[in-house]
């Protein structure tokens, strides 16, 4: 997998954390800096252990599904993207307290990273030749999404929210074709 499509991974995952984060920046009012580093650290620790409990689980099951490994990154990608586009144009305003919590930020966190712990399996399908560096860097891309999430809400509101899940989900439908097309039409 090459850097810019980590890249375009990372930041695509990171859409759902970043719109909770828009959410919580606008329940807070005027954010601070460890609000901002609250919702970064979760949801950027959270899209980084994910996906790499994906990984561990698609490794154990690789040998057996070799020959359709495109189709279940085909079909995980495109799901989740789907629902994320779904999501973006259901129009229903989410409420969140401004707790910055760990009872809080906890369930808010493994929420937004399930659609990692899918793609995290892909990534062993992929063969994904660092999964570390991977892992790290959908980390770090959602911390600082995230935590500028956050002021973004404060300041804008939730106007980018559903812009930026349906994005993010168009996104990975379109990184599913991509997976799709090259391991069947250009095998």
């Amino acid at each position: 997998m090459r850097l810019y499509e980590l890249f375009i991974i990372a930041v695509s995952l990171s859409m759902d954390a970043f719109a909770v984060s828009i959410c919580k920046g606008l329940s807070t009012g005027q954010p601070r800096l460890r609000h901002c580093l609250a919702c970064g650290g979760w949801f950027g620790g959270f899209k980084a252990l994910m996906p790499f409990l994906g990984w561990l689980l698609g490794v154990r099951f690789q040998g057996m599904i070799v020959s359709v490994d495109h189709w279940i990154a085909f079909f995980l990608l495109g799901l989740i993207g789907f629902n994320m586009v779904l999501e973006a144009r259901g129009g229903e305003a989410e409420e969140l307290d401004s707790s910055f919590r760990p009872g809080a930020m906890l369930p808010l966190a493994v929420a937004t990273s399930i659609d990692a712990l899918a793609v995290g399996v892909t990534f062993a399908f992929l063969q994904v030749d660092n999964i570390f560096l991977a892992v790290a860097f959908i980390g770090a891309t959602t911390f600082v999404l995230s935590a500028a999430g956050v002021k973004v809400g404060a300041a804008f509101g939730v106007r980018f929210k559903s812009k930026a899940e349906l994005a993010g989900g168009l996104i990975l439908m379109g990184m599913g074709v991509k997976i799709l097309v090259e391991h069947t039409l250009l095998a």
